[in-house]
């Protein structure tokens, strides 16, 4: 007779929800990564408008393209300031998330190992149902001489 755990659905139940879990912190994760690097982007235009703006301080330009540069750059901190907060947002959502997942994690860590205590105690129980029935068909032999 195999060894069957009386809780297995459970088990796959909760494994299930684990992986779930652990989709949605990915996915967080990877949002997070990708505003950074918008973040990093915006933090490079800013500082080539900066650079480029103190390079033609002294030559002659139009108003309206003065005017231009320093809305851009406006908009680029304005952006800069909605990926700041986006992140902030971001990392309280992963912060929930990382406590939701290890919930899930260690209720199916509980009932692997009772499954495995489960198991190794079949195991050695059968071990000595075999033992036993070696030893009675070594006695039951050594009788009939």
């Amino acid at each position: 007779m195999a060894f069957q755990f009386p809780l297995a659905t459970v088990l796959r139940v909760r494994g299930i929800v684990e992986e779930r879990e652990e989709r949605l912190l990915q996915g967080i994760l990877f949002e997070i990564s990708q505003t950074h690097e918008s973040l990093a982007r915006t933090e490079a235009e800013i500082a080539g408008s900066d650079a480029l703006r103190n390079e033609n301080v002294f030559k002659k330009c139009a108003g309206h393209n003065l005017h231009s540069a320093y809305g851009e750059v406006k908009e680029l901190k304005q952006s800069r300031q909605a990926l700041e907060e986006q992140i902030g947002k971001l990392v309280l959502l992963r912060d929930r998330q990382i406590a939701v997942y290890e919930g899930a994690r260690r209720n199916r860590e509980m009932l692997t190992d009772i499954r495995n205590n489960q198991r190794s105690i079949y195991e050695s129980d059968a071990a000595r149902r075999e033992q036993k029935t070696l030893d009675d068909n070594y006695i039951a032999r050594r009788g009939r001489f």
